[in-house]
């Protein structure tokens, strides 16, 4: 198990946090898979209200397989690790449900967000200066639309002008499109992954 993307923001969990979240993660959907397994007792600092996504990649090319998650705080960390790991198995639209034999092949990683916070800023342009590539973590929502880019998208999209395109895509916008009465906020995470 490796750390990454270790964030002060998020730095309540203890530095072991992931050697407990990750092997609960998988054990909730090997469990909702038909696999007789137990997830592991929750530590007392899981039961503080806590935000999660639960990445799942193919381990042959590290190509995503299921990415759900929870914006903000709103259950015990240990329900919403649980609940999101599930869900990115068998909700995530883009994904057919992953099957038992499947998941032996698949990575797991576990990100914790942090609040986010309103991001002000001038114009789109402005907006870009003030993103920092590999921190943040952004979300995007204007009249009905929404989407995140949790702050590891910006490994496969390091150019802010094309990290903030193709989150527009994501909330169901041309990249193209602009409003000055959009909302951006920004968060950090910390996350662990699977060897």
């Amino acid at each position: 198990m490796t750390r990454s993307l270790q964030h002060p923001r998020t730095s309540r969990l203890p530095a072991d946090a992931g050697s407990w979240l990750l092997p609960v993660a998988r054990a909730s959907i090997a469990r909702h898979l038909g696999a007789p397994v137990a997830p592991p007792a929750a530590p007392r600092w899981a039961m503080a209200e806590g935000a999660c996504f639960v990445t799942l990649r193919v381990r042959d090319n590290d190509s995503l397989r299921g990415c759900i998650g929870s914006l903000r705080a709103w259950r015990p960390l240990a329900d919403d690790v649980t609940a999101n790991a599930v869900a990115a198995a068998t909700r995530d639209p883009r994904f057919d449900a992953v099957t038992r034999p499947e998941l032996d092949r698949l990575n797991v990683e576990v990100s914790v967000l942090s609040s986010p916070d309103p991001l002000a800023f001038d114009d789109q342009a402005d907006l870009r200066r003030r993103l920092r590539p590999g921190v943040d973590g952004l979300i995007l929502t204007w009249h009905g639309h929404r989407g995140t880019f949790l702050p590891q998208v910006w490994e496969e999209l390091p150019d802010p002008a094309r990290f903030l395109d193709q989150l527009k895509r994501k909330a169901g916008l041309p990249s193209d499109w602009w409003a000055d009465d959009a909302v951006l906020e920004r968060y950090t995470v910390t996350a662990w992954k699977e060897p």
